[in-house]
């Protein structure tokens, strides 16, 4: 799920990438579960499945949003979770274990931009959340899942419309909009890294060989007011923002978002009290015919 925050490929195209960062992505993809678990569960209760899947496939699982919801959606499913991330399946496994599930969950950790993937056997349903956008050649990865596909089977891509927003839009006092120019001064870096990011997944589908089964929005706007959680989700994600923004931004607004990043200082966005999470979340739902 998460899937959703500046250039944080958790499917599988991590080349490289540190031990540290892939600690910060765990955490937000955790507080992402947490702040979103209702909605993941409306989209998991929605999808058009004719019987209950038996076996489920959760590509680019990160932290396992997707692989849980699912588990407790589908008390007979057995979810084989995928992810190139060797930390983030960890934590996977360790939640497993926590909620007496790890008999039902497979972890399998794969690059999925690789040519060959591995086998993930016959699945009911495949299930990829904030995960597809990331892909280096998405159009390959829809035909690797329709071929993997059971006849029937059910394919459910879940993408989030653009990065949550937090602020009002006259927040922060110094500097009203501050939000708005952050995420303009991110858009070059995600068209340049994440083209597919914001596309429209139904005509790809149907290109694949799919049959679009349905297609839905969820609206979130979730209040934060009194919620220590939606501040540190916050927090990571405006930190996150800034690795990829700061250079684009005016030297008035880094500081003023420096200020909203700093946890001792009374401006810290912790200590805000009109937060709100506000994104819209699209499924689309796919068949095999």
């Amino acid at each position: 799920m998460t899937h959703a925050h500046p250039h944080t490929p958790h499917h599988g195209a991590q080349h490289g990438h540190h031990r540290q960062d892939d600690a910060g992505q765990a955490e937000i993809l955790d507080l992402d579960a947490e702040v979103l678990a209702e909605h993941i569960a409306a989209i998991t209760a929605w999808l058009p499945l004719k019987t209950s899947p038996l076996q489920i496939v959760d590509l680019g699982c990160g932290t396992g949003a997707g692989t849980f919801a699912l588990l407790n959606r589908f008390p007979e499913a057995h979810v084989i979770a995928v992810d190139a991330s060797p930390g983030h399946l960890q934590r996977l496994r360790e939640k497993a274990c926590a909620q007496g599930v790890d008999d039902r969950v497979r972890t399998v950790q794969a690059d999925l931009d690789a040519a060959g993937w591995p086998d993930l056997g016959t699945p009911d349903l495949v299930w990829a959340s904030a995960s597809m956008h990331h892909m280096a050649d998405p159009h390959h990865a829809l035909r690797n899942v329709h071929d993997m596909l059971r006849s029937g089977g059910l394919f459910a891509v879940v993408e989030l419309a653009g990065f949550p927003r937090f602020l009002p839009e006259d927040a922060p006092e110094d500097r009203p909009g501050l939000e708005d120019r952050c995420h303009a001064a991110t858009a070059h870096f995600h068209a340049e890294h994440v083209p597919h990011r914001g596309a429209d997944w139904g005509p790809m589908l149907t290109a694949a060989g799919f049959t679009l089964d349905g297609e839905r929005t969820i609206t979130v706007n979730i209040d934060g007011s009194h919620s220590e959680t939606i501040g540190q989700y916050a927090l990571g994600a405006f930190r996150r923002i800034r690795g990829v923004a700061a250079e684009a931004l005016s030297a008035e607004d880094l500081a003023a978002l420096d200020r909203l990043l700093d946890t001792d200082s009374p401006h810290s966005i912790l200590r805000r009290d009109d937060l709100r999470v506000r994104t819209e979340r699209t499924v689309w739902a796919a068949r095999r015919i």
